[in-house]
């Protein structure tokens, strides 16, 4: 998966977490693994701007998507495997997130993970228009933003657990060396 990310902000993002939960969101989706995605960063001015000319709204917003290819899920039984495809551009305020996360009490970091998931969807097709389009994409945001939290909690404990095991074995001098038993020390 291709994700690149531009940072013109001004904003100091958490640009890996950003492309961590976009790619997190595209597999949970199983958009293809060759599938390319730009993520921009922008400040208010610009997004306001953005806002304005696609939107015909005032002022700055969160999020916006701009879908590049035309993605068809389902297809023809006999055709092809859908392959790779440009899904489009995600353009996300920060300055506008920090504000949103204040107001909605959680963090920035949380804030830009939700509207990063909220930008995927849009990309994939998913809409909030009608009360059932809105159950369906936020439910769908919740449950892959819950799941990416449990999958990078269960990374964390991991790490600290194999950090731990390292620092044991070391402790009763085993080295690591292929054959060595860890029970005669300095093998």
């Amino acid at each position: 998966m291709s994700i690149e990310l531009f940072n013109e902000s001004g904003v100091d993002a958490p640009e890996d977490q950003i492309i961590e939960v976009a790619r997190f969101a595209l597999g949970a989706m199983d958009v293809h693994p060759a599938a390319e995605l730009s993520i921009q960063l922008v400040d208010l001015d610009t997004m306001a701007g953005l806002h304005v000319q696609w939107m015909d709204l005032p002022g700055p917003t969160d999020v916006m998507s701009f879908p590049m290819d035309e993605l068809t899920p389902g297809g023809r039984p006999d055709a092809d495997a859908p392959g790779p495809a440009m899904l489009g551009d995600i353009v996300l305020c920060p300055e506008f997130a920090a504000d949103q996360a204040k107001k909605q009490r959680h963090s920035f970091e949380h804030e830009l993970a939700v509207l990063t998931v909220h930008g995927v969807l849009h990309l994939l097709g998913f809409d909030h228009a009608e009360p059932a389009e809105e159950k369906e994409m936020f439910g769908l945001q919740n449950a892959i933003l819950s799941d990416w939290y449990d999958a990078r909690d269960d990374r964390v404990r991991a790490q600290r657990q194999a950090e731990k095991d390292a620092r044991l074995l070391r402790d009763i001098g085993f080295d690591g060396a292929p054959g060595a038993d860890p029970g005669t020390p300095g093998h």
